[in-house]
């Protein structure tokens, strides 16, 4: 092969990757999304069955979908920096692999507040 051929080959592949990296981002944006949809599941559990007697039994099953928030924006979390380790950025400026810690700490802090509040109520 020409070394033009060469050069264009491994500039699509670098673009491949940088395109990979944003993709990965999208994915943890995705994930962060549905950990808050679990978040909004537990509140309109809350909603509707505040007058549910046992009280409990409605704030457990409301508990379980904060918990499986929690378990959402952690592995989210994980897989994203895991897939970023593994590829070279070229062009593009990924996220730093603290920024989705960073976003995961602030989810799960307000998940957990949200929690408090609906066992407070």
């Amino acid at each position: 092969m020409s070394d033009k051929t060469e050069d264009a080959a491994e500039t699509r592949t670098r673009w491949a990757e940088d395109r990979t990296i944003m993709a990965n981002e999208r994915t943890f944006s995705a994930w962060m999304g549905t950990g808050l949809g679990a978040v909004g599941v537990a509140v309109g559990l809350k909603a509707v069955f505040g007058e549910f007697d046992p009280t409990w039994a409605a704030k457990a099953v409301a508990s379980l979908f904060l918990l499986v928030a929690l378990v959402i924006f952690w592995s989210a979390r994980r897989q994203a920096c895991r897939t970023l380790r593994r590829l070279q950025d070229e062009d593009s400026e990924p996220m730093p692999t603290r920024g989705f810690t960073r976003l995961a700490t602030l989810m799960s802090l307000a998940t957990l507040g949200t929690g408090a509040i609906l066992w407070a109520l």
